[in-house]
C-alpha cells in the first residue's frame, strides 16, 4: 500500500440528496482503504451526526453494491452548525461538539459531500483548524469553479423524460402545459431540460420574465396552427417587477404566494391568453432513482481524487472538474458563491436560435 498522510478520516453527506452520492462515497472509501490502507468513519445524517456524535466505523463490505443506488447510505440533513448557533444543555456550541467528536474519533481529516451550503460549512470548519475536503454534489449545478456537479445530469434526464411525456397529453388536449423544475436560484436544470425537451418557453431565474412577451409568443404559435405549448419554469424564476424588489421585499412576497411559481405563471398566462393551462411540479422525483452513467463516472472520478488528496494531505479544497480534469480548488473560493447561467451561454443562445422564448 502507498504511504498516506491520513490514517483515519470521517465522511458525511449533507443537504438535499442527489443521484451519485453513494457512488462518490464508494469512490472515496474503496480507494482510501484498498490503495492507502486508511480507516473510514461514516458519519450519519450530515453535520447533525457530526455534532451529536452519531458515527460508525465502516469496512470495504459497506461499500459493495451501492454504485447504482440512489440516495445516501449515510443519511443526510440540512443542519448548519454556524448559522444561528445555540448552546446545548452543557453550554457548548455546535462547533465545540464537532471538534470534540473529531478528536474522540481520532480523525485526521473530514470529507464532506454536498452543495453550496455543505462546502461553505466545510470552509468554516477548515478555518477552525479541521482538515476538510469537499465534493460537489447538487442537481442545481450551481457550484462555482467546477464545470459540472454530480447529480445534475440525472436530474436533467428525469426532467427531460417528464417533458417528453407531457408533449403527448398537451397535443391531445390543446393546452398550455407548464412543467416546474428545481434548480434553486440558478437556471441550469431548467435550461438543459427545457432545451432537450423542446420547451417552447423556458423561464429562468437569470432572465426576469414579462408575461405579455410570453403571451405574444404563445398566441403567435396558436395563429400558426400550433395548438399546444410547453412552458418549462425553473423554481427560482421571477418576473420583471420582482427583479426590481430588494431581497427582503422579494422574500416576503414569495412567502405570501399561496402556490409555487409554476401555478402563478399558469394563472398569469390564462389571464393574458385565454388559453387553458395545466401544471406539473416535478419536485423531489428529480432527486431520486438510479444515477445515469455520466453521474456514476463523474462521482467515481471525484471520489477517487478525494482519496488521493487525503493521501497527499491536500486539505481545504473541493474536488472540481475543469476542462475534463479532476482538480482541487480552495474551499474559500467556493464558499457562499452561486454559479448562474450567463446570458452569453451557448446553450441559451442555441435555444433562442431554434425559436425558444425565454420570457424577455
Amino acid at each position: 500500500m502507498e504511504k498516506s498522510k491520513v490514517k483515519r478520516f470521517g465522511i458525511l453527506t449533507s443537504g438535499g440528496d442527489a443521484p451519485g452520492l453513494n457512488t462518490a462515497i464508494r469512490g472515496v472509501a474503496r480507494t482510501a482503504i484498498e490503495r492507502f490502507g486508511m480507516e473510514v468513519v461514516g458519519i450519519q445524517n450530515g453535520y447533525r451526526g457530526l455534532i451529536q456524535g452519531n458515527a460508525r466505523e465502516m469496512s470495504s463490505q459497506d461499500f459493495s453494491g451501492i454504485l447504482t443506488r440512489g440516495g445516501t447510505i449515510l443519511g443526510t440533513s440540512r443542519e448548519k452548525p454556524f448559522k444561528n448557533p445555540v448552546p446545548d444543555a452543557e453550554g457548548k456550541l455546535p462547533i465545540h461538539r464537532i471538534k470534540e467528536n473529531y478528536q474522540k474519533w481520532g480523525l485526521d481529516a473530514l470529507v464532506v459531500l454536498g452543495g453550496n451550503g455543505t462546502n461553505t460549512t466545510g470552509n468554516l470548519l477548515a478555518q477552525e483548524g479541521l482538515n476538510v475536503i469537499g465534493l460537489p454534489k447538487t442537481i442545481d449545478n450551481d457550484l462555482v469553479h467546477t464545470d459540472v456537479t454530480f447529480g445534475f445530469h440525472t436530474a436533467v434526464s428525469i426532467a427531460t423524460e417528464a417533458i417528453d411525456r407531457i408533449h403527448t397529453t398537451a397535443h391531445s388536449h390543446n393546452r398550455i402545459m407548464i412543467m416546474e423544475v428545481m434548480g434553486h436560484k440558478a437556471g441550469w436544470l431548467g435550461l438543459y431540460a427545457g432545451v432537450a425537451g423542446g420547451g417552447d418557453v423556458i423561464l429562468l431565474p437569470e432572465i426576469p420574465y414579462n408575461i405579455n412577451s410570453i403571451a405574444r409568443h404563445l398566441k403567435k404559435r396558436r395563429d400558426e396552427g400550433k395548438e399546444f405549448s410547453i412552458v418549462v419554469v425553473a423554481e427560482g424564476a421571477l418576473s420583471e417587477s420582482e427583479a426590481l424588489m430588494d431581497k427582503k421585499t422579494f422574500k416576503k412576497s414569495r412567502q405570501a404566494m399561496p402556490y409555487s411559481i409554476g401555478y402563478r405563471v399558469a394563472h398569469e398566462l390564462e389571464a393574458a391568453t385565454g388559453l387553458e393551462s395545466r401544471v406539473t411540479v416535478l419536485g423531489y422525483v428529480q432527486r431520486g432513482g438510479t444515477p445515469v452513467p455520466y453521474d456514476r463516472a463523474l462521482a467515481t472520478l471525484f471520489g477517487t481524487e478525494a482519496a488521493h488528496m487525503l493521501a497527499r494531505g491536500e486539505f481545504g479544497k473541493m474536488v472540481a472538474l475543469q476542462n475534463g480534469q479532476a482538480v482541487g480548488v480552495p474551499l474559500e473560493d467556493v464558499a457562499g458563491k452561486i454559479k448562474k447561467v450567463q446570458l452569453d451561454n451557448q446553450l441559451l443562445i442555441a435555444g433562442r436560435e431554434v425559436g425558444t422564448c425565454f420570457g424577455d
